[in-house]
Protein backbone atom coordinates (compact mmCIF):
# COMPACT_ATOMS: atom_id res chain seq x y z
CA UNK A 1 0.00 0.00 0.00
CA UNK A 2 2.82 2.37 0.86
CA UNK A 3 4.40 1.72 -2.55
CA UNK A 4 1.11 2.67 -4.17
CA UNK A 5 0.94 5.86 -2.13
CA UNK A 6 4.53 6.64 -3.07
CA UNK A 7 3.60 6.31 -6.72
CA UNK A 8 0.53 8.46 -6.26
CA UNK A 9 2.61 11.19 -4.65
CA UNK A 10 4.90 11.03 -7.66
CA UNK A 11 2.00 10.90 -10.08
CA UNK A 12 0.34 14.01 -8.69
CA UNK A 13 2.96 16.38 -10.06
CA UNK A 14 3.07 14.25 -13.19
CA UNK A 15 -0.64 14.96 -13.83
CA UNK A 16 0.52 18.51 -14.43
CA UNK A 17 3.90 17.39 -15.81
CA UNK A 18 2.93 18.72 -19.17
CA UNK A 19 3.31 22.12 -17.51
CA UNK A 20 7.04 21.40 -17.65
CA UNK A 21 9.00 20.19 -20.66
CA UNK A 22 10.43 16.68 -20.83
CA UNK A 23 14.18 16.66 -20.24
CA UNK A 24 16.54 14.49 -22.27
CA UNK A 25 19.93 13.33 -21.05
CA UNK A 26 21.36 13.18 -24.59
CA UNK A 27 20.25 16.68 -25.45
CA UNK A 28 23.00 17.32 -28.04
CA UNK A 29 21.80 14.17 -29.83
CA UNK A 30 18.39 15.85 -29.82
CA UNK A 31 19.55 19.21 -31.20
CA UNK A 32 16.30 20.73 -32.49
CA UNK A 33 14.64 20.04 -29.13
CA UNK A 34 17.55 21.79 -27.40
CA UNK A 35 17.69 24.92 -29.57
CA UNK A 36 15.96 25.75 -32.89
CA UNK A 37 19.20 27.40 -34.02
CA UNK A 38 20.70 23.92 -34.50
CA UNK A 39 18.51 23.27 -37.55
CA UNK A 40 20.78 22.84 -40.56
CA UNK A 41 23.87 23.00 -38.35
CA UNK A 42 25.59 20.03 -40.01
CA UNK A 43 25.63 21.83 -43.37
CA UNK A 44 24.12 18.62 -44.77
CA UNK A 45 20.95 16.55 -44.37
CA UNK A 46 20.27 14.82 -41.06
CA UNK A 47 17.67 12.42 -39.63
CA UNK A 48 17.34 11.51 -35.97
CA UNK A 49 15.20 9.68 -33.40
CA UNK A 50 15.32 9.80 -29.58
CA UNK A 51 13.49 7.64 -27.04
CA UNK A 52 13.43 7.95 -23.23
CA UNK A 53 11.92 5.63 -20.60
CA UNK A 54 11.90 7.16 -17.13
CA UNK A 55 11.46 5.43 -13.72
CA UNK A 56 11.00 1.89 -15.14
CA UNK A 57 10.88 0.32 -11.64
CA UNK A 58 7.52 1.93 -10.92
CA UNK A 59 4.26 0.23 -11.82
CA UNK A 60 3.47 2.85 -14.45
CA UNK A 61 5.45 4.21 -17.39
CA UNK A 62 6.77 7.65 -18.29
CA UNK A 63 8.04 7.67 -21.86
CA UNK A 64 9.01 10.37 -24.35
CA UNK A 65 10.23 10.46 -27.93
CA UNK A 66 11.33 12.85 -30.66
CA UNK A 67 11.95 12.44 -34.38
CA UNK A 68 13.42 15.11 -36.61
CA UNK A 69 14.87 15.87 -40.02
CA UNK A 70 16.77 18.94 -41.17
CA UNK A 71 18.63 20.17 -44.24
CA UNK A 72 20.99 23.04 -45.00
CA UNK A 73 20.25 25.11 -48.10
CA UNK A 74 23.67 26.49 -49.01
CA UNK A 75 22.37 28.96 -51.60
CA UNK A 76 20.42 30.85 -48.93
CA UNK A 77 22.66 30.14 -45.91
CA UNK A 78 19.57 28.66 -44.30
CA UNK A 79 18.51 25.53 -42.49
CA UNK A 80 15.03 24.03 -42.69
CA UNK A 81 13.62 21.20 -40.65
CA UNK A 82 10.72 19.38 -39.12
CA UNK A 83 10.34 17.80 -35.70
CA UNK A 84 7.77 15.59 -33.99
CA UNK A 85 7.84 15.00 -30.25
CA UNK A 86 5.62 13.37 -27.68
CA UNK A 87 5.37 12.11 -24.11
CA UNK A 88 3.00 9.81 -22.26
CA UNK A 89 2.30 9.03 -18.61
CA UNK A 90 0.35 5.80 -18.33
CA UNK A 91 -1.29 6.24 -14.92
CA UNK A 92 -3.51 9.15 -15.94
CA UNK A 93 -3.16 8.37 -19.65
CA UNK A 94 -1.91 11.92 -20.10
CA UNK A 95 -0.04 12.65 -23.28
CA UNK A 96 1.26 15.56 -25.30
CA UNK A 97 2.28 15.66 -28.95
CA UNK A 98 3.94 18.49 -30.86
CA UNK A 99 4.77 18.87 -34.54
CA UNK A 100 6.90 21.80 -35.63
CA UNK A 101 8.51 23.44 -38.65
CA UNK A 102 11.91 25.07 -38.18
CA UNK A 103 14.05 27.64 -39.96
CA UNK A 104 17.50 29.06 -39.22
CA UNK A 105 19.87 31.51 -40.85
CA UNK A 106 23.67 31.14 -40.67
CA UNK A 107 25.69 34.36 -40.46
CA UNK A 108 29.46 34.28 -40.98
CA UNK A 109 31.25 36.44 -38.40
CA UNK A 110 34.79 35.59 -39.45
CA UNK A 111 36.87 32.96 -41.17
CA UNK A 112 35.87 30.26 -38.67
CA UNK A 113 33.15 31.94 -36.58
CA UNK A 114 29.41 31.66 -37.16
CA UNK A 115 26.11 32.73 -35.64
CA UNK A 116 22.83 30.87 -36.19
CA UNK A 117 19.38 32.33 -35.52
CA UNK A 118 16.56 29.78 -35.44
CA UNK A 119 12.77 29.71 -35.10
CA UNK A 120 10.14 27.01 -34.69
CA UNK A 121 6.39 27.19 -35.12
CA UNK A 122 4.43 24.28 -33.66
CA UNK A 123 1.01 22.74 -33.28
CA UNK A 124 0.49 21.13 -29.85
CA UNK A 125 -2.08 18.55 -28.74
CA UNK A 126 -2.61 17.66 -25.06
CA UNK A 127 -4.91 14.86 -23.97
CA UNK A 128 -5.77 13.34 -20.60
CA UNK A 129 -8.15 10.75 -19.17
CA UNK A 130 -8.85 11.64 -15.55
CA UNK A 131 -10.91 8.64 -14.42
CA UNK A 132 -7.83 7.20 -12.64
CA UNK A 133 -6.50 10.40 -11.08
CA UNK A 134 -6.23 10.61 -7.29
CA UNK A 135 -6.15 14.16 -5.93
CA UNK A 136 -3.87 15.20 -3.09
CA UNK A 137 -6.89 15.85 -0.89
CA UNK A 138 -7.84 12.17 -1.25
CA UNK A 139 -4.61 10.85 0.30
CA UNK A 140 -4.61 10.01 4.01
CA UNK A 141 -0.90 9.48 4.61
CA UNK A 142 -1.32 8.74 8.34
CA UNK A 143 -3.63 5.78 7.73
CA UNK A 144 -2.19 4.85 4.33
CA UNK A 145 -5.52 4.93 2.55
CA UNK A 146 -7.18 6.71 -0.37
CA UNK A 147 -10.39 8.58 0.38
CA UNK A 148 -13.10 8.21 -2.22
CA UNK A 149 -12.57 6.81 -5.69
CA UNK A 150 -10.06 7.72 -8.41
CA UNK A 151 -11.52 10.23 -10.81
CA UNK A 152 -13.73 12.02 -8.28
CA UNK A 153 -14.00 15.63 -9.38
CA UNK A 154 -13.18 14.91 -13.03
CA UNK A 155 -15.47 13.76 -15.81
CA UNK A 156 -14.70 12.37 -19.24
CA UNK A 157 -11.85 13.16 -21.58
CA UNK A 158 -10.03 16.48 -21.82
CA UNK A 159 -8.34 17.74 -24.97
CA UNK A 160 -6.35 20.91 -25.57
CA UNK A 161 -5.15 22.18 -28.95
CA UNK A 162 -2.87 25.19 -29.40
CA UNK A 163 -0.01 26.74 -31.38
CA UNK A 164 3.40 27.68 -30.03
CA UNK A 165 6.63 29.46 -30.96
CA UNK A 166 10.26 28.77 -30.02
CA UNK A 167 13.46 30.65 -30.90
CA UNK A 168 17.20 30.50 -30.28
CA UNK A 169 20.70 31.73 -31.09
CA UNK A 170 23.88 29.68 -31.47
CA UNK A 171 27.48 30.92 -31.75
CA UNK A 172 30.44 28.64 -32.48
CA UNK A 173 34.00 28.58 -33.74
CA UNK A 174 36.63 25.82 -33.85
CA UNK A 175 36.69 25.23 -30.09
CA UNK A 176 33.86 27.03 -28.32
CA UNK A 177 30.10 27.17 -28.62
CA UNK A 178 27.37 29.02 -26.79
CA UNK A 179 23.63 29.00 -27.30
CA UNK A 180 20.52 30.53 -25.81
CA UNK A 181 16.96 29.43 -26.50
CA UNK A 182 13.44 30.30 -25.39
CA UNK A 183 10.46 27.98 -25.78
CA UNK A 184 6.68 28.53 -25.51
CA UNK A 185 6.69 32.22 -26.36
CA UNK A 186 2.94 32.06 -27.07
CA UNK A 187 2.15 30.51 -23.69
CA UNK A 188 -0.18 27.68 -24.76
CA UNK A 189 -2.95 26.63 -22.39
CA UNK A 190 -2.14 23.65 -20.15
CA UNK A 191 -5.04 23.61 -17.67
CA UNK A 192 -7.87 21.14 -18.18
CA UNK A 193 -9.97 23.11 -15.69
CA UNK A 194 -11.52 26.12 -17.40
CA UNK A 195 -11.44 28.29 -14.28
CA UNK A 196 -7.66 27.90 -13.91
CA UNK A 197 -6.54 29.40 -17.21
CA UNK A 198 -2.93 28.26 -16.68
CA UNK A 199 -0.41 29.03 -19.42
CA UNK A 200 2.72 27.00 -20.08
CA UNK A 201 5.63 29.10 -18.72
CA UNK A 202 8.47 30.06 -21.02
CA UNK A 203 11.46 27.72 -20.79
CA UNK A 204 14.84 29.43 -21.04
CA UNK A 205 17.98 27.46 -21.77
CA UNK A 206 21.68 28.36 -21.85
CA UNK A 207 24.09 25.85 -23.28
CA UNK A 208 27.77 25.98 -24.13
CA UNK A 209 31.14 24.35 -23.86
CA UNK A 210 34.64 23.83 -25.20
CA UNK A 211 36.22 21.11 -27.30
CA UNK A 212 39.90 20.23 -26.80
CA UNK A 213 41.52 18.39 -29.70
CA UNK A 214 43.99 15.67 -28.75
CA UNK A 215 46.74 14.02 -30.75
CA UNK A 216 45.11 11.82 -33.41
CA UNK A 217 45.69 8.11 -33.59
CA UNK A 218 45.66 5.70 -36.50
CA UNK A 219 42.96 3.35 -37.73
CA UNK A 220 44.36 0.40 -39.67
CA UNK A 221 41.89 -1.15 -42.09
CA UNK A 222 44.49 -3.60 -43.51
CA UNK A 223 44.95 -1.47 -46.64
CA UNK A 224 45.85 1.97 -45.29
CA UNK A 225 46.00 4.05 -42.14
CA UNK A 226 43.64 6.93 -41.49
CA UNK A 227 43.67 9.54 -38.75
CA UNK A 228 41.57 8.70 -35.74
CA UNK A 229 39.98 11.75 -34.14
CA UNK A 230 40.47 12.11 -30.40
CA UNK A 231 38.95 14.95 -28.42
CA UNK A 232 37.80 15.87 -24.93
CA UNK A 233 34.84 18.22 -24.46
CA UNK A 234 33.28 19.95 -21.46
CA UNK A 235 29.78 21.42 -21.57
CA UNK A 236 26.81 22.70 -19.58
CA UNK A 237 23.10 23.14 -20.10
CA UNK A 238 21.10 25.38 -17.75
CA UNK A 239 17.30 25.34 -17.90
CA UNK A 240 14.70 27.45 -16.16
CA UNK A 241 10.93 27.10 -16.55
CA UNK A 242 8.59 28.80 -14.14
CA UNK A 243 9.81 28.20 -10.61
CA UNK A 244 11.99 25.24 -11.61
CA UNK A 245 15.64 25.41 -12.66
CA UNK A 246 18.27 22.80 -13.39
CA UNK A 247 21.90 22.53 -14.45
CA UNK A 248 23.57 19.74 -16.41
CA UNK A 249 27.37 19.66 -16.52
CA UNK A 250 29.50 16.95 -18.02
CA UNK A 251 32.31 15.76 -20.22
CA UNK A 252 32.62 13.56 -23.30
CA UNK A 253 35.66 11.75 -24.64
CA UNK A 254 35.61 10.97 -28.37
CA UNK A 255 37.93 8.16 -29.37
CA UNK A 256 36.82 7.57 -32.95
CA UNK A 257 34.46 5.80 -33.46
CA UNK A 258 33.60 5.53 -29.72
CA UNK A 259 32.15 8.21 -27.41
CA UNK A 260 32.18 7.94 -23.61
CA UNK A 261 30.50 10.54 -21.43
CA UNK A 262 29.39 11.35 -17.91
CA UNK A 263 26.98 14.04 -16.68
CA UNK A 264 25.71 15.44 -13.42
CA UNK A 265 22.16 16.81 -13.30
CA UNK A 266 20.93 19.01 -10.49
CA UNK A 267 21.39 22.39 -8.88
CA UNK A 268 22.78 21.94 -5.37
CA UNK A 269 22.71 24.99 -3.10
CA UNK A 270 23.05 25.53 0.64
CA UNK A 271 20.42 28.26 0.62
CA UNK A 272 17.46 26.07 -0.32
CA UNK A 273 16.54 22.44 -0.78
CA UNK A 274 19.14 20.62 -2.89
CA UNK A 275 18.13 19.56 -6.36
CA UNK A 276 20.48 16.63 -6.88
CA UNK A 277 18.81 14.44 -9.47
CA UNK A 278 21.04 12.13 -11.50
CA UNK A 279 24.47 10.95 -12.52
CA UNK A 280 24.33 10.04 -16.21
CA UNK A 281 26.64 7.67 -18.03
CA UNK A 282 26.76 7.48 -21.81
CA UNK A 283 28.25 5.37 -24.56
CA UNK A 284 27.96 6.07 -28.28
CA UNK A 285 29.40 4.81 -31.54
CA UNK A 286 29.65 6.19 -35.06
CA UNK A 287 29.64 3.62 -37.85
CA UNK A 288 31.46 3.93 -41.17
CA UNK A 289 28.14 4.48 -42.95
CA UNK A 290 27.61 7.70 -40.88
CA UNK A 291 24.98 6.13 -38.66
CA UNK A 292 25.37 7.05 -34.97
CA UNK A 293 23.93 5.26 -31.92
CA UNK A 294 23.90 6.45 -28.32
CA UNK A 295 22.74 4.89 -25.06
CA UNK A 296 22.64 6.61 -21.67
CA UNK A 297 21.47 5.63 -18.20
CA UNK A 298 20.39 8.02 -15.45
CA UNK A 299 21.40 6.83 -11.99
CA UNK A 300 19.06 8.57 -9.57
CA UNK A 301 20.68 10.38 -6.62
CA UNK A 302 17.54 12.25 -5.56
CA UNK A 303 15.44 11.41 -2.49
CA UNK A 304 13.35 9.19 -4.72
CA UNK A 305 16.38 6.91 -5.00
CA UNK A 306 17.58 4.38 -7.53
CA UNK A 307 15.83 1.49 -5.77
CA UNK A 308 12.32 2.87 -6.26
CA UNK A 309 12.72 4.70 -9.57
CA UNK A 310 15.05 2.47 -11.57
CA UNK A 311 16.66 5.55 -13.12
CA UNK A 312 16.04 6.21 -16.81
CA UNK A 313 17.08 4.69 -20.11
CA UNK A 314 17.61 6.75 -23.25
CA UNK A 315 18.49 5.83 -26.83
CA UNK A 316 19.41 8.06 -29.76
CA UNK A 317 19.87 7.20 -33.43
CA UNK A 318 20.81 9.59 -36.19
CA UNK A 319 22.16 9.62 -39.72
CA UNK A 320 23.88 12.41 -41.63
CA UNK A 321 23.93 12.14 -45.42
CA UNK A 322 27.31 12.69 -47.03
CA UNK A 323 27.82 15.53 -49.49
CA UNK A 324 28.03 14.60 -53.15
CA UNK A 325 30.39 17.54 -53.68
CA UNK A 326 33.07 17.56 -50.93
CA UNK A 327 34.35 20.94 -52.15
CA UNK A 328 31.16 22.58 -50.85
CA UNK A 329 31.80 21.52 -47.27
CA UNK A 330 33.76 24.60 -46.26
CA UNK A 331 32.05 25.14 -42.93
CA UNK A 332 33.84 23.74 -39.87
CA UNK A 333 32.14 20.97 -37.96
CA UNK A 334 30.41 22.17 -34.82
CA UNK A 335 32.60 21.54 -31.76
CA UNK A 336 29.57 20.61 -29.63
CA UNK A 337 28.98 17.31 -27.84
CA UNK A 338 27.81 14.45 -30.00
CA UNK A 339 25.25 13.21 -27.45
Amino acid sequence: MMKRLLFLLLALPMTSVWGQDVQYSQFYANPLYLNPAFVGSTGLTRLGVNFRSQWPSLDQSFIAYTAYADHFVEKYNSGIGMSVSGARESYTQSQVHEIGLLYSYRLRLGERRFLHAGFQGSFVARDALFDQVVLGTQLDIDRGVILGSPGDGFEGDSRLRDVDLHTGLLYYDDKFWFGISAFHLLGPEISYLEMDGNKLPIKYSLQGGVKLDMAPGDINDYFNNTDQERSLSFAFNYKKQGQFSQLDIGTEFYFEPLVLGIWYRGLPTKYSLPNNESIISLIGVRLDNRMEFGYSFDFSISKLGQKYSGGAHEISIRYVFSSKDPSKKYYPELPTFRY
